[in-house]
């Protein structure tokens, strides 16, 4: 079963990008015919459904994904990994939604948002037919792209065409919760081509519970600085503030979903090279992906600090202005959040070093909670926005000093103070001449394409000077494209 993997870095990149564009696509009309309290009230009640689809997915998505990978050599083997951990998986989501009817029917009190909370019913719901984790251990990234472009249309379309007004908040919640279970069903057509469904083992299911478990926990920490955020402000502040903290996330996730992209592709990747015991190349590839985050996620964050006032102005409207000081402190974390992708994609979990994610992850959620009770009350959203930004440092400290035994990054300290200084020469230069050009979108505009133009050409400049192996793999990939 053959891969490319530049083409599969592709592939992930367009598939996160779908997972986020529509939310962003969508939010200057949303913004608009919603308001910042609608937006707030869906992002509540999704922020409380994803934890049910959290636990039902039960760390599935990692660890299916590199037992997959381990496997796929031997097709016998690969039948009976899939079926006892999609049986495994289908049980726990089963037992989860119905928990889901009953909190919703029984324990959840706030008439006013009930209804949509039943909505999402659908989003939960979704989690069972998930098996994403299948594609990307086989490295089959091709599919999961093709199906998401065709839902993200469709969904997009539906919410030009049915959302029209403030009180059409329910329709949006159908929309989107609806559009996560078509997205996760239609894929299954494509099972028979690659798989066979097995008799289950109970053996087998059995020793997938500890490690999926000990992969859920950090995902679940995760969450208590991407979800709870939400949760906390909700419940301790106004609904709006959910809603400008809602829409800074999603500017924020969608670029920081081109990076871990890279990390998506590569952890089965790594994970079959581990197996392998072929060390040279998962040195050559960390090397790679470390030089080349660097690189990205320091352009991105500066960037996003440049242009974070007048961008959430144009984008989502005036009443959105909060946006810009949101947009500014959370592009912080980007740099943080890449390279700890990297460590823990490329190294921690192909080489199961999972319990040293866990400890980093539950580490950052603890940092996240005390600062959210502290600040929420006084800052409001930008409280919840310097508790994730300290959340990440966190985890990426960590996790960086946990591996720093094993794996040499003093020598890529130099590669990020220069492009740390790359990204300050860009952030001034389009600050300015967004300040000085009118109108105000011609600027926005001019800037941005002035700071990729400045901060390619500084990068291209310094990887030629060093003779970097990024540049080299690009060099010989035009090359090898002409020939």
């Amino acid at each position: 079963m053959k891969s490319n993997l530049g083409a599969n870095i592709l592939y992930q990149i367009i598939y996160q990008m779908l997972i986020l564009i529509l939310p962003v696509a969508t939010s200057p009309y949303i913004s608009r015919i919603l308001g910042a309290e609608q937006l707030g009230i869906y992002s509540y009640t999704y922020s409380i459904a994803y934890y049910f689809a959290l636990v039902a997915a039960l760390g599935i998505n990692n660890h299916g994904s590199r037992v997959i990978a381990e496997a796929k050599h031997d097709k016998k083997r690969l039948n009976q990994v899939f079926s006892d951990l999609f049986t495994l998986h289908a049980l726990i989501a089963i037992i989860v939604f119905a928990i889901y009817i009953f909190y919703l029917f029984f324990i959840f009190q706030e008439v006013k948002v009930k209804i949509y909370l039943a909505i999402q019913i659908f989003y939960v719901l979704s989690v069972f037919f998930d098996i994403n984790w299948l594609f990307f251990g086989l490295e089959q990234f091709k599919i999961t792209v093709t199906r998401n472009m065709i839902v993200k249309i469709i969904t997009v379309l539906s919410i030009f065409i049915f959302i029209k007004e403030e009180t059409d908040l329910w329709k949006y919640c159908f929309i989107m919760s609806f559009g996560f279970l078509v997205s996760q069903s239609v894929v299954w057509m494509f099972v028979k081509k690659y798989v066979s469904f097995v008799k289950p083992k109970w053996d087998g299911m059995k020793k997938n519970i500890i490690p999926m478990i000990i992969l859920f926990v950090p995902t679940v920490a995760v969450s208590l600085y991407k979800i709870m955020d939400k949760i906390m402000l909700g419940n301790m502040s106004v609904k709006a503030e959910v809603g400008y903290y809602e829409n800074s996330e999603k500017i924020i996730n969608m670029l920081v979903g081109v990076i871990t992209a890279v990390g998506t592709v590569m952890l089965p990747k790594m994970s079959s090279l581990v197996s392998k015991g072929e060390k040279k190349l998962v040195e050559y590839y960390m090397s790679l992906s470390i030089k080349l985050v660097i690189c990205f996620s320091i352009a991105l964050s500066f960037g996003l600090v440049a242009i974070a006032f007048q961008f959430s102005t144009a984008f989502f409207g005036e009443k959105f202005a909060e946006c810009g000081y949101l947009i500014m402190i959370l592009a912080c974390s980007v740099p943080f959040i890449a390279f700890a992708n990297v460590i823990r994609t490329q190294y921690l979990i192909p080489n199961h070093r999972d319990k040293l994610y866990l400890v980093s992850v539950m580490a950052g959620a603890l940092v996240n909670i005390i600062i959210n009770v502290y600040l929420i009350p006084i800052m409001k959203a930008r409280g919840a926005a310097v508790g994730t930004v300290c959340a990440e440092a966190t985890v990426c400290m960590i996790q960086t000093f946990a591996v720093s035994k094993s794996i040499n990054l003093r020598q890529y300290v130099r590669y990020f103070n220069t492009f740390l200084l790359f990204g300050i020469i860009m952030c001034f230069c389009v600050h300015w001449t967004i300040d000085i050009i009118e109108p105000p979108l011609v600027g926005l505009f001019l800037g941005t394409v002035e700071g990729i133009f400045i901060y390619t050409v500084m990068a291209v400049i310094y990887m030629v000077a060093i003779k970097d192996d990024v540049w080299q793999l690009v060099k010989s990939k035009v090359k090898g494209y002409w020939k």
